[in-house]
Protein backbone atom coordinates (compact mmCIF):
# COMPACT_ATOMS: atom_id res chain seq x y z
CA UNK A 1 0.00 0.00 0.00
CA UNK A 2 1.28 3.20 -1.57
CA UNK A 3 2.11 6.28 1.63
CA UNK A 4 -0.82 8.32 0.12
CA UNK A 5 -3.43 5.17 0.12
CA UNK A 6 -2.12 4.80 3.84
CA UNK A 7 -2.81 7.94 4.74
CA UNK A 8 -6.42 8.42 3.44
CA UNK A 9 -7.34 5.05 4.80
CA UNK A 10 -5.85 6.39 8.34
CA UNK A 11 -7.72 9.60 8.43
CA UNK A 12 -11.33 7.81 7.53
CA UNK A 13 -9.79 5.11 10.74
CA UNK A 14 -9.31 8.57 12.66
CA UNK A 15 -12.93 9.94 11.70
CA UNK A 16 -14.81 6.64 12.75
CA UNK A 17 -17.67 6.48 15.10
CA UNK A 18 -18.63 3.44 16.83
CA UNK A 19 -22.24 4.50 17.06
CA UNK A 20 -22.65 6.29 14.43
CA UNK A 21 -21.61 3.26 12.35
CA UNK A 22 -24.21 1.07 13.47
CA UNK A 23 -26.57 3.94 13.07
CA UNK A 24 -25.39 3.99 9.55
CA UNK A 25 -25.84 -0.13 9.59
CA UNK A 26 -29.16 0.06 10.26
CA UNK A 27 -30.30 2.97 7.99
CA UNK A 28 -28.78 0.62 5.26
CA UNK A 29 -30.23 -2.35 5.91
CA UNK A 30 -27.18 -4.93 6.71
CA UNK A 31 -29.21 -7.05 8.70
CA UNK A 32 -29.68 -10.77 7.30
CA UNK A 33 -31.81 -11.31 4.09
CA UNK A 34 -31.16 -6.95 3.89
CA UNK A 35 -30.32 -6.03 0.63
CA UNK A 36 -27.24 -4.29 2.63
CA UNK A 37 -26.31 -7.73 4.41
CA UNK A 38 -22.52 -7.74 5.52
CA UNK A 39 -21.79 -4.66 4.39
CA UNK A 40 -19.53 -2.73 7.45
CA UNK A 41 -19.56 0.64 8.30
CA UNK A 42 -16.70 3.03 10.33
CA UNK A 43 -19.17 5.86 11.06
CA UNK A 44 -17.86 8.09 8.70
CA UNK A 45 -20.16 11.03 7.35
CA UNK A 46 -20.47 12.18 3.66
CA UNK A 47 -19.19 15.67 4.25
CA UNK A 48 -15.90 14.47 5.78
CA UNK A 49 -15.27 11.89 3.15
CA UNK A 50 -15.69 14.57 0.34
CA UNK A 51 -13.30 16.91 2.89
CA UNK A 52 -10.84 13.98 2.42
CA UNK A 53 -11.71 13.76 -0.95
CA UNK A 54 -10.67 17.24 -2.00
CA UNK A 55 -7.27 16.60 -0.37
CA UNK A 56 -6.20 13.48 -1.81
CA UNK A 57 -7.89 12.92 -5.12
CA UNK A 58 -5.42 14.26 -7.77
CA UNK A 59 -2.33 12.50 -5.66
CA UNK A 60 -4.05 9.31 -5.62
CA UNK A 61 -3.74 6.95 -8.69
CA UNK A 62 -6.54 4.77 -10.26
CA UNK A 63 -4.79 1.67 -9.26
CA UNK A 64 -5.03 3.21 -5.44
CA UNK A 65 -8.71 4.22 -5.62
CA UNK A 66 -9.27 0.48 -7.38
CA UNK A 67 -7.66 -1.14 -4.25
CA UNK A 68 -9.57 1.61 -1.88
CA UNK A 69 -12.72 0.33 -3.74
CA UNK A 70 -12.69 -3.12 -3.00
CA UNK A 71 -12.70 -2.19 1.14
CA UNK A 72 -15.13 -4.57 3.15
CA UNK A 73 -15.87 -0.78 5.04
CA UNK A 74 -18.93 1.34 3.05
CA UNK A 75 -17.36 4.84 3.43
CA UNK A 76 -13.79 3.41 1.95
CA UNK A 77 -15.83 2.25 -1.21
CA UNK A 78 -17.83 5.67 -1.39
CA UNK A 79 -14.66 7.49 -0.57
CA UNK A 80 -13.18 5.80 -4.10
CA UNK A 81 -16.32 6.62 -5.51
CA UNK A 82 -15.76 10.23 -5.40
CA UNK A 83 -12.62 10.19 -6.12
CA UNK A 84 -13.58 8.99 -9.40
CA UNK A 85 -15.90 10.97 -9.73
CA UNK A 86 -13.66 13.52 -9.18
CA UNK A 87 -11.05 12.73 -11.52
CA UNK A 88 -13.67 12.04 -13.87
CA UNK A 89 -14.49 15.79 -13.79
CA UNK A 90 -10.87 16.51 -14.35
CA UNK A 91 -9.50 13.85 -17.09
CA UNK A 92 -9.05 14.30 -20.52
CA UNK A 93 -10.45 11.63 -22.73
CA UNK A 94 -8.88 8.51 -22.29
CA UNK A 95 -8.68 9.45 -18.40
CA UNK A 96 -12.47 9.56 -19.10
CA UNK A 97 -12.56 6.20 -20.77
CA UNK A 98 -10.04 4.61 -18.46
CA UNK A 99 -12.77 5.24 -15.54
CA UNK A 100 -16.05 4.04 -17.47
CA UNK A 101 -13.88 1.21 -17.63
CA UNK A 102 -12.84 0.80 -13.96
CA UNK A 103 -16.52 1.53 -12.90
CA UNK A 104 -18.03 -0.97 -14.92
CA UNK A 105 -15.50 -3.23 -14.11
CA UNK A 106 -16.01 -3.42 -10.63
CA UNK A 107 -20.42 -3.28 -9.79
CA UNK A 108 -19.88 -5.95 -7.68
CA UNK A 109 -18.64 -3.10 -5.18
CA UNK A 110 -20.63 -0.67 -5.78
CA UNK A 111 -23.23 -2.35 -3.77
CA UNK A 112 -25.80 -0.10 -2.07
CA UNK A 113 -27.91 2.65 -3.13
CA UNK A 114 -26.25 5.71 -2.34
CA UNK A 115 -22.93 4.06 -3.90
CA UNK A 116 -24.88 4.41 -6.93
CA UNK A 117 -26.83 7.23 -6.51
CA UNK A 118 -23.49 9.84 -5.78
CA UNK A 119 -21.74 7.98 -8.82
CA UNK A 120 -23.32 6.61 -11.39
CA UNK A 121 -24.76 9.91 -13.20
CA UNK A 122 -20.99 11.39 -12.85
CA UNK A 123 -19.62 8.38 -14.41
CA UNK A 124 -21.67 6.19 -16.53
CA UNK A 125 -24.00 8.95 -17.72
CA UNK A 126 -21.65 11.48 -17.92
CA UNK A 127 -19.49 9.32 -20.52
CA UNK A 128 -22.62 8.07 -22.20
CA UNK A 129 -23.56 11.37 -23.50
CA UNK A 130 -22.51 11.40 -26.52
CA UNK A 131 -22.19 7.32 -27.24
CA UNK A 132 -23.97 4.53 -27.81
CA UNK A 133 -25.54 3.61 -24.87
CA UNK A 134 -26.46 -0.10 -25.43
CA UNK A 135 -24.72 -0.69 -22.23
CA UNK A 136 -27.21 0.57 -19.66
CA UNK A 137 -29.92 -1.51 -21.28
CA UNK A 138 -27.79 -4.52 -20.72
CA UNK A 139 -27.01 -3.31 -16.88
CA UNK A 140 -31.16 -3.14 -17.06
CA UNK A 141 -31.78 -6.75 -17.27
CA UNK A 142 -29.16 -7.75 -14.96
CA UNK A 143 -29.81 -10.30 -12.00
CA UNK A 144 -27.82 -7.86 -10.20
CA UNK A 145 -29.99 -5.24 -8.11
CA UNK A 146 -27.26 -2.87 -8.52
CA UNK A 147 -26.32 -2.85 -12.14
CA UNK A 148 -30.12 -2.50 -12.32
CA UNK A 149 -30.08 0.64 -10.52
CA UNK A 150 -27.23 1.80 -12.18
CA UNK A 151 -28.72 1.38 -15.32
CA UNK A 152 -31.55 4.02 -14.21
CA UNK A 153 -29.69 6.53 -12.77
CA UNK A 154 -27.03 6.94 -15.83
CA UNK A 155 -30.32 8.31 -17.78
CA UNK A 156 -30.12 11.11 -14.87
CA UNK A 157 -27.26 12.46 -16.78
CA UNK A 158 -29.48 12.30 -19.98
CA UNK A 159 -32.70 13.99 -18.55
CA UNK A 160 -30.66 16.97 -17.40
CA UNK A 161 -29.44 17.48 -20.60
CA UNK A 162 -33.36 17.78 -21.80
CA UNK A 163 -33.35 14.12 -23.42
CA UNK A 164 -35.89 11.54 -21.69
CA UNK A 165 -35.90 8.90 -24.41
CA UNK A 166 -33.87 6.55 -22.52
CA UNK A 167 -34.82 6.70 -19.61
CA UNK A 168 -38.38 6.17 -20.70
CA UNK A 169 -37.28 3.01 -22.35
CA UNK A 170 -35.33 2.09 -19.25
CA UNK A 171 -37.97 2.33 -16.91
CA UNK A 172 -40.64 0.64 -19.46
CA UNK A 173 -38.40 -2.38 -19.04
CA UNK A 174 -38.08 -2.38 -15.45
CA UNK A 175 -41.84 -1.75 -14.54
CA UNK A 176 -42.11 -5.27 -13.23
CA UNK A 177 -38.80 -5.46 -11.38
CA UNK A 178 -39.54 -6.86 -7.94
CA UNK A 179 -37.53 -4.71 -5.74
CA UNK A 180 -38.83 -1.65 -4.05
CA UNK A 181 -35.33 0.35 -4.60
CA UNK A 182 -35.93 -0.49 -8.59
CA UNK A 183 -39.60 1.28 -7.99
CA UNK A 184 -38.03 4.25 -6.36
CA UNK A 185 -35.48 5.12 -8.68
CA UNK A 186 -37.64 4.66 -11.79
CA UNK A 187 -40.45 6.58 -9.92
CA UNK A 188 -37.45 9.36 -9.16
CA UNK A 189 -36.21 9.76 -12.87
CA UNK A 190 -39.99 10.32 -14.61
CA UNK A 191 -40.40 12.59 -11.51
CA UNK A 192 -37.24 14.29 -13.25
CA UNK A 193 -38.38 13.93 -16.45
CA UNK A 194 -41.42 16.21 -15.15
CA UNK A 195 -39.32 18.76 -13.45
CA UNK A 196 -36.86 19.26 -16.31
CA UNK A 197 -37.97 17.95 -19.76
CA UNK A 198 -41.80 17.81 -20.03
CA UNK A 199 -44.33 17.07 -17.90
CA UNK A 200 -46.71 16.29 -20.52
CA UNK A 201 -43.57 13.78 -21.42
CA UNK A 202 -43.96 12.31 -18.24
CA UNK A 203 -47.89 12.08 -17.94
CA UNK A 204 -47.68 10.45 -21.43
CA UNK A 205 -45.95 7.42 -19.97
CA UNK A 206 -48.17 7.50 -17.22
CA UNK A 207 -50.98 7.73 -18.72
CA UNK A 208 -49.87 4.45 -20.90
CA UNK A 209 -48.46 2.68 -17.74
CA UNK A 210 -50.42 3.99 -14.58
CA UNK A 211 -52.17 0.71 -13.77
CA UNK A 212 -49.92 -1.50 -13.51
CA UNK A 213 -46.96 0.62 -12.32
CA UNK A 214 -45.67 -0.43 -8.98
CA UNK A 215 -47.76 2.03 -6.32
CA UNK A 216 -44.26 3.23 -4.91
CA UNK A 217 -42.69 3.68 -7.84
CA UNK A 218 -46.04 6.02 -9.44
CA UNK A 219 -46.14 7.49 -5.90
CA UNK A 220 -42.54 8.58 -6.82
CA UNK A 221 -43.57 9.97 -9.93
CA UNK A 222 -46.34 12.52 -9.46
CA UNK A 223 -45.08 13.57 -6.23
CA UNK A 224 -44.79 16.92 -7.65
CA UNK A 225 -48.20 16.82 -9.09
CA UNK A 226 -50.98 19.21 -7.92
CA UNK A 227 -53.40 16.90 -5.23
CA UNK A 228 -56.28 16.57 -8.09
CA UNK A 229 -53.48 15.17 -10.57
CA UNK A 230 -52.11 12.83 -8.16
CA UNK A 231 -55.51 11.65 -7.20
CA UNK A 232 -56.21 10.83 -10.46
CA UNK A 233 -53.47 8.46 -11.11
CA UNK A 234 -53.68 6.75 -7.75
CA UNK A 235 -57.50 6.54 -7.93
CA UNK A 236 -57.31 4.92 -11.56
CA UNK A 237 -55.00 2.37 -10.32
CA UNK A 238 -55.89 -1.52 -10.08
Amino acid sequence: MTDTLQKLRNELRFAANKEKARSLGRFFKTGKGEYGYGDKFLGVMVPKQRLLVKKYWHDISLDEVCQLLQSKFHEERLTALLILVRKFEKGDDKTRQKIFRLYLNNTQRINNWDLVDLSTPNIVGAYLQNKNRKIIYKLAKSKNLWERRISVLATFAFIKDGDAKDALKIAELLLADQHDLIHKAVGWMLREIGKRCSQEIEEEFLRKHHKIMPRTMLRYAIEHFGLQNREYYLSKKQ
